[in-house]
């Protein structure tokens, strides 16, 4: 008598995977590998990656026309014109180099021709105006991307203008994919008649592979044959990372995978409790996941989202992208079995203030439902069903607005931000951090405008000598927070060696300055020491040559594009400056009371209180972190 299969159990889907997925991380490690940066597209990084070089390489006129000595212009106005011999000036294209002593550029269309290589202006040149200064863009050491990023076309750009040729990628898992039976036919002109069933499933495995980041190997239809199955299940199991069979799961006297699986390996679970799809075989063989697919195209695409997506995202290092999820009224009435949770392809739309799903064909073997489909209606194992007009979950294939699932920041910068940026996908994954750096009085008004959800600060009250609080006590009206950050080291950047003589604020007249923008905290400390020692901004030269980052200070420095900057010891650090020390200061996070208990903003607050933060901190130096993470409510 031929040997029929039995279910093990009729095991609940959310348990199969939970077990089997155990049993994948046991014996599964992530790969990576190293290539080239202009064939990374869509790959994973496997670490943050830093750039190797400033962008711009130099200081570089940002537009067509005349470099000019600043200085020289002064007084020229419409009632005033000055004019410029050819000696005082040097014409210029955007990009090309600026180099002592010129230290301004003047468009073009602004310079008058008066013959002889005479130039007539009307309006008098500031220092470093229309000139992109070295770093401008990208600083070197700086983070580009962060770990367990998906690479772009801007990314390689990117990457590419930071001097970085090649990356290491999380390696694609090979993922070897067999049909089987004697019953289907490949798909040929002659083939297509009747009495012939076209197999098609693989085709559909092999792009729904690539979807998810592996390299799909397509093989031939195998014969109901248990040698000729053994044979290629022990030949892929030794050649590729993970290997779907597809067909013969099932309870037939001809379905004889379960059997062969046993005899190579592990049979896990045969037998899931999931409508349409319930002969799914997971299985460990060679130390590899082997996943047997039932044969019907619905069942097939079911079992596929269930249980190989989950084992392909953790092979590939890829973040399980959340579906969209709504609830809507079903338009008819739907039975279902107490012993299965049941998928529904439902069309949805919107009718009047409500949002309607109408069920479309439950059968295993109606693929084009799935064609048709807007979303999948799930019924939960142990219901018997719904009646028109309840509310039911629906999962979207098309999404009526794409999920947010990133902390937005914009204010003052620093290095931790890159830190956190990197560590937030890799804890939480499938939360980011987005961070722009316009300065501390900026990110508030940004702040109270509803443009993010954070603003990280570092603004002293003058007269308390109290950080950030009483700027939100003025400028808010709603419930504010103030999540404690790092207490960190302010100071002045200047070149090995100190070759200026710079002892502090007091010492900077008569030196080369680069300032922070506007509103940074940076700039309000500084301007607090100059008012203390009776010092005016005039007295400063380069006091409105402003950078948008603390590494961008940096980098004018280390390039003796100026003598001395103000920043924070970790970027003086990173591009090998002495640092002069100017004070403490606290860089802190303003947010409103009713962002606190968003996930990514726990997950934000989590970070923050990790040792693992704390010790890249003391990597970094210059930092204390004894209230990290602290909240307090103004």
């Amino acid at each position: 008598m031929t040997k029929r299969n039995l279910y093990l159990k009729n095991t609940p889907v959310d348990d199969a995977l939970e077990q089997f997925m155990e049993a994948v991380r046991k014996t599964v490690a992530v790969r990576y590998e190293t290539i080239s940066v202009l064939d990374a597209l869509d790959r994973i990084t496997s670490h943050a990656v830093y750039a190797r070089c400033c962008s711009p390489l130099f200081n570089s006129a940002a537009m067509d026309g005349i470099a000019v000595v600043a200085e020289t212009t002064a007084g020229a106005s419409e009632a005033s014109p000055k004019v410029l011999a050819p000696e005082d000036y040097l014409v210029i294209n955007t990009g090309n180099p600026i180099r002592e002593p010129y230290n301004a550029v003047i468009m073009a269309e602004d310079a008058m021709e008066l013959g002889e290589g005479r130039l007539q202006i009307t309006a008098a040149a500031a220092p470093w105006q229309h000139i992109r200064p070295i770093g401008e863009d990208i600083v070197t050491g700086e983070m580009i991307l962060p770990g367990r990023h998906k690479i772009r076309p801007i990314d390689i750009g990117v990457l590419t203008s930071a001097g970085i040729r090649e990356i290491e990628v999380v390696k694609k898992p090979e993922v070897a994919i067999y049909p089987t039976g004697s019953e289907i036919v490949e798909l040929t002109d002659d083939n297509v008649k009747e009495g012939n069933i076209i197999e098609s499933n693989s085709r559909m495995f092999e792009n729904m592979v690539k979807v998810e980041g592996g390299n799909p190997h397509r093989f031939s239809i195998l014969a109901d044959d248990p040698d000729v199955i053994r044979e290629a299940m022990k030949e892929a199991c030794g050649k590729y990372d993970m290997v779907l069979i597809n067909a013969g799961t099932s309870a037939g006297t001809k379905d004889y995978t379960v059997h062969v699986l046993r005899e190579l390996g592990e049979v896990l679970i045969h037998g899931v409790a999931v409508k349409p799809g319930k002969p799914v075989i997971l299985a460990i063989v060679n130390g590899k996941p082997v996943i047997g697919l039932p044969g019907y195209p619905v069942s097939a695409y079911i079992g596929f989202v269930n249980f190989v997506t989950p084992v392909l995202q953790y092979m590939s290092n890829e973040t399980a992208q959340p579906e969209e999820f709504i609830r809507a009224r079903i338009s008819r009435r739907l039975v279902s079995s107490l012993k299965y949770r049941e998928y529904v392809r439902v069309k949805v739309g919107r009718v009047g203030d409500k949002i309607i799903a109408a069920p479309l064909s439950r059968g295993a073997g109606a693929a084009m439902s799935l064609v048709r489909a807007d979303g999948l209606c799930v019924i939960p194992q142990n219901s018997e069903g719904v009646e028109a007009g309840d509310e039911v979950g629906v999962a979207l294939y098309r999404p009526l607005k794409e999920v947010e699932n990133t902390a937005v920041l914009i204010g003052s910068h620093d290095l931790i931000l890159d830190i956190i940026g990197d560590m937030m996908p890799n804890h939480y994954p499938g939360k980011f951090v987005s961070s722009t750096h316009v300065g501390s009085m900026a990110g508030l008004m940004s702040l109270k405008r509803g443009e993010c959800h954070m603003a990280p600060t570092h603004l002293l009250n003058e007269e308390d000598g109290v950080y950030n609080i009483s700027y939100l006590q003025s400028m808010f009206r709603e419930p504010m927070a103030l999540i404690k950050g790092v207490e960190r080291i302010q100071g002045l950047m200047v070149k090995k060696g100190n070759p200026c003589g710079i002892t502090g604020v007091e010492s900077l007249p008569g030196k080369r300055y680069v300032n922070r923008q506007r509103g940074a905290g940076t700039r309000v400390l500084l301007d607090y020491r100059l008012k203390k020692l009776g010092i005016s901004p005039e007295e400063i030269n380069g006091y409105e040559r402003e950078a948008s980052t603390h590494m961008a200070v940096a980098a004018a420095v280390e390039s003796d594009s100026a003598d001395v900057g103000m920043g924070i010891l970790s970027a003086a650090r990173a591009m090998n400056l002495d640092f002069i020390e100017v004070g403490p200061e606290e860089y802190d996070f303003a947010v409103p009371v009713k962002f606190l208990e968003l996930p990514v903003v726990q997950a934000f607050i989590e970070i923050l209180k990790s040792e693992e933060f704390h010790e890249k901190l003391e990597e970094l130096g210059g930092y204390g972190y004894k209230r990290c993470g602290e909240v307090i409510i103004i």
